[in-house]
């Protein structure tokens, strides 16, 4: 598929993942048709004008709108080919504290997401998901739950429509707004790094890994299926000595909603995953498995295959991650 002949939304544009997808999708398709920044946050689409400007970029559009705004957002569909999701209310403790506003933007803002694109002529729907679907045990993970089995669901409802939804699910982004990484740069000036476990792991994935893995799937996605990239872990004692070598741990233990190990695929998920290479893929119940074997020339996991930051067998050393945060977070940061 080439993009700079279709039209896109992005919706959550202004977040770390949309500025970056904003960024990569124009850099390689400057003439692209259309691409419809939606977003609820005026100063944040102000600011992103400035670099992404309609002068430079004639393809661009920046549309004011809320997923939960049915009506608004099925106007913004309006001639587009292809609908990456990226809105979501993502931060555990304030989805405890507000779980009516999270079910309204991360489950309902699914459903109009949803609804839009049967209404419209839309023919890729790409929702990004979390680890934290994966085995629910806070809310957002299970708002997040919920969106995932709404996507993949609406394959069922699509009738004869050239239309095909699928999800993308990882775990960490590495330097995204409230991630662990940027949160200890910042506290190494007070010479004391909060560990909230000792043993606790994290999958780690860049930014522009996560939208290549998107891309990939708006290329490649044949609808009904969860894609999950192979990616590499670290243990968090080995962050904090990467990071902040010479600053005193301090164990606050692990706050409510959060997990020892970040789990991508379960147990039970095994049964309907498919390995094919770069990714896996954890396909429906429904779904015509032989077509994605086919296609992909993939294998099925083993019955009881698990996936998680814990049991992985690729695993970040303190260097590695040091030059990755050089590469994308600070290029003059010193350790």
């Amino acid at each position: 598929m080439e993009l700079k002949d279709k039209t896109i939304l992005l919706t959550g544009g202004t977040g770390s993942f949309g500025k970056k997808f904003t960024e990569m999708v124009l850099s390689q398709y400057p003439d692209i048709k259309r691409f419809v920044i939606y977003s609820r946050d005026e100063l944040k689409q102000f600011e992103m004008s400035q670099k992404f400007s309609k002068d430079k970029y004639p393809g661009i559009r920046y549309f004011i709108g809320d997923i939960r705004d049915k009506e608004r957002f099925t106007r913004a569909c309006e001639g587009i080919d292809i609908i990456v999701h990226a809105a979501a209310l993502k931060q555990v403790p304030t989805a405890e504290y507000n779980p009516e506003e999270c079910i309204k933007t991360n489950v309902n803002g699914a459903q109009n997401v949803i609804d839009a694109a049967l209404d419209s002529q839309v023919k890729v729907v790409v929702a990004l998901s979390t680890d934290k679907a994966a085995a629910p045990i806070n809310l957002y993970g299970a708002t997040k739950l919920v969106s995932d089995k709404l996507f993949i669901a609406a394959n069922n409802i699509k009738g004869k429509r050239d239309l095909r939804f699928s999800c993308v699910r990882y775990g960490n982004v590495m330097g995204s707004r409230g991630s662990v990484i940027p949160f200890f740069i910042n506290k190494r000036k007070d010479g004391i790094i909060p560990i909230t476990h000792k043993e606790m792991t994290r999958f780690n994935i860049t930014l522009e890994e996560g939208v290549n893995m998107v891309l990939w799937a708006i290329h490649n996605a044949l609808g009904r299926e969860i894609f999950v990239p192979k990616i590499p872990s670290y243990q968090i004692l080995t962050l904090a000595e990467a990071i902040a070598p010479n600053c005193k741990l301090e164990d606050i233990g692990i706050r409510p909603g959060e997990k020892l190990h970040e789990e991508m695929i379960t147990q039970s998920d095994s049964y309907n995953t498919i390995d094919l290479g770069k990714y896996y893929a954890i396909l429906s119940s429904d779904a015509d498995k032989k077509k994605y074997i086919e296609k992909f020339n993939a294998k099925e996991v083993e019955r009881g295959f698990m996936y998680n930051s814990g049991g992985n067998t690729e695993w970040l050393s303190v260097e590695q991650i040091r030059d990755l945060i050089r590469k994308h977070i600070d290029p003059n940061i010193t350790f």
